[in-house]
């Protein structure tokens, strides 16, 4: 799908939005199953292979890596719906694609079963090329919100047919990852079945290894791969046009300065750094989660910390090629410069936006976290 996926960077950029064509067929070749569990038609793939596979699509194309991620991540929720939805979500049509919002900004009210629910959620990426969408709603009561055993409100991640969701194209004006579509998303008063939440926080109904991993960790490895992949784009533009590129008053190419190597190697010992902590970091959890034990918080930090450092690692090896191409990066036939813009984009991702780097400094110190893992 390289060459499919790379050939589409243009109408990425100036439709906003995946073509319908590209997510069916990477929708049907498999690619938004990783975490589908085998019972529901999935790939049910060790969260090492997620994120290769990830930072393989972002490496082509970072909004489509991005739109791949929301969907492979959401598709994880199939091993905590009731079994009558997963069943009809997922197995029944192994080629759907669900994408959404876990930020808890709708309000979900009791109608006997089934739900009402209302609300509006920034960053809806890939929703027009979706089956299902969904978005995280506060559980309301009589009295306020219901909270849960330990006390805290609950939040639901109610899923809505798309049809029945409004999409607000013209939301989404930003400076990178344009090819997303994450426009707002919407739904007014809507009646939605029984069952067809997941409540966060709470265990998924399939006990395998897969899903005693931590739902926060694999998306922030998630957002993470996608990171690596642009600079991994980055880095392959750069190597091609330094072999050609004479900068003006020198009779040396780009790749002859010693300047540019310095900074070309830079940038690739980030990434393959950032990339080693990573396989480290999964490995140590994944053990944990084989022998059916469950994460601890500094288990989860440890991930958490590997997927923030990928994020701001991609971020420098990008700067680090950006700069040294010199005015050959501005132009918008350049893809250093969607590089550019993309991975910053990227890193203002809650899951590994720079506060992430204060919770897991917390943990280390021993203090409490404060926030979620």
């Amino acid at each position: 799908f390289h060459e499919r996926i790379r050939a589409s960077a243009e109408s990425l950029e100036n439709n906003r939005r995946m073509p319908d064509a590209l997510a069916r067929e990477m929708a049907a070749a498999g690619m938004f199953r990783l975490l589908v569990p085998k019972c529901y038609q999935g790939m049910e793939v060790h969260p090492q292979e997620f994120f290769d596979t990830l930072v393989t699509t972002a490496q082509a194309d970072g909004a489509v890596g991005w739109c791949q991620m929301i969907g492979v991540t959401t598709g994880m929720m199939a091993a905590s719906l009731p079994e009558n939805w997963s069943q009809h979500m997922y197995a029944a049509n192994p080629d759907t694609i669900t994408t959404g919002v876990t930020a808890p900004l709708g309000t979900a009210t009791r109608e006997g079963d089934d739900l009402r629910v209302s609300g509006r959620w920034p960053f809806g990426s890939g929703s027009q090329i979706s089956d299902w969408i969904c978005g995280g709603c506060l559980l309301e009561g009589d009295d306020g919100p219901e909270l849960n055993d330990a006390g805290v409100p609950r939040v639901l991640l109610v899923f809505f047919a798309a049809a029945d969701v409004t999409i607000h194209e013209n939301s989404w004006q930003t400076s990178g990852l344009r090819g997303t579509g994450s426009h707002d998303i919407e739904v007014s008063n809507l009646l939605v079945p029984a069952g067809r939440w997941v409540e966060m926080g709470g265990r998924p109904k399939i006990d395998s290894p897969l899903y005693r991993f931590p739902t926060l960790g694999l998306l922030a490895l998630g957002v993470s791969a996608v990171a690596i992949g642009i600079a991994h784009h980055a880095i392959d533009a750069f190597v091609e046009l330094a072999a050609g590129k004479v900068p003006t008053g020198s009779g040396r190419t780009l790749a002859e300065r010693a300047a540019a190597q310095k900074d070309l190697a830079q940038a690739e010992a980030l990434v393959r750094s950032a990339t080693a902590l990573t396989r480290v970091s999964i490995a140590d959890a994944w053990e944990i989660a084989s022998s059916g034990g469950r994460l601890g918080t500094e288990d989860k930090a440890a991930l958490r910390l590997a997927a923030t450092n990928n994020a701001w690692s991609a971020a420098k090896a990008v700067d680090l090629v950006y700069h040294a191409a010199g005015g050959s990066a501005i132009y918008e036939s350049s893809p250093l410069q969607r590089c550019f813009r993309d991975v910053h984009v990227a890193t203002q991702h809650i899951m590994v936006a720079q506060p992430t780097y204060e919770v897991l400094g917390r943990v280390k110190l021993g203090m409490p976290a404060r926030s979620p893992l």
